[in-house]
């Protein structure tokens, strides 16, 4: 379906893969992709919930300084996200380096813990437009050699509490309570309605299947 000249831009403030794809599944290619470089480090005294909703709304607020900027994009809806994943009130870190990932291991070994994602729209009349959610995962007791053979897969670089559940660490998870699309960095049912809210719905751009609508119209018409 091409897309009407009204409905408004899209643009990604994340460089996740994760969370393009994310997009691409329910059918939306962003217009353009500008990643925010903003200052994680949590403030002193700050819940993990505040800091995932404070890093969602300053990246859109970056992203959208920028897109202003850029002509082809227009007035366009910038958005943005972040995700936390916490024990208590420590929130674990997206970690750079193998000690963080194998600390981070430990504690999530055997244990329950929360995933909050923060989104964050910023509109074209300059307003600002959040969602968090929340998930709850358990993992498995972790024995060394999982342990040992996750840090060696690499794939917990850049992974907030050092681990991506939809791939090998999803062999961790003994439970989830939730939103799975949370766990992996944008819940779309959010999304889609913060979108369809700004005069942008996802499933305007979803393809139909002819041989399926005759099948439809014969049935009613029957």
């Amino acid at each position: 379906m091409s897309e009407p000249a009204r409905r408004p831009k899209l643009v990604l403030a994340s460089a996740s893969v994760r969370r393009l794809a994310l997009l691409g599944q329910i059918g939306l290619d962003p217009a353009a992709v500008i990643p925010a470089d903003i200052d994680e480090t949590p403030r002193r005294g700050e819940s993990p919930r505040a800091l995932v909703q404070r890093l969602a709304s300053e990246k859109a607020a970056v992203a959208a300084r920028v897109a202003e900027n850029r002509d082809e994009l227009g007035r366009c809806l910038v958005l943005a996200a972040d995700t936390v994943v916490c024990v208590g009130r420590r929130a674990l870190p997206k970690c750079e380096v193998i000690e963080e990932a194998a600390t981070c291991l430990r504690i999530l070994s055997g244990r329950a813990h929360r995933v909050y994602t923060a989104i964050a729209l910023s509109t074209p009349s300059g307003s600002l437009r959040r969602r968090l959610v929340e998930a709850r995962v358990r993992f498995k007791r972790l024995s060394r050699d999982e342990i040992d053979a996750y840090l060696a897969s690499g794939e917990w670089r850049g992974k907030a509490g050092g681990y991506a559940i939809q791939g090998f660490a999803g062999a961790f998870v003994v439970r989830l309570v939730g939103s799975y699309t949370c766990v992996v960095g944008l819940p779309l049912v959010e999304t889609m309605g913060l979108l369809a809210g700004e005069g942008l719905p996802a499933y305007a751009y979803w393809p139909a299947d002819a041989d399926a609508k005759v099948k439809s119209d014969d049935q009613f018409a029957g």
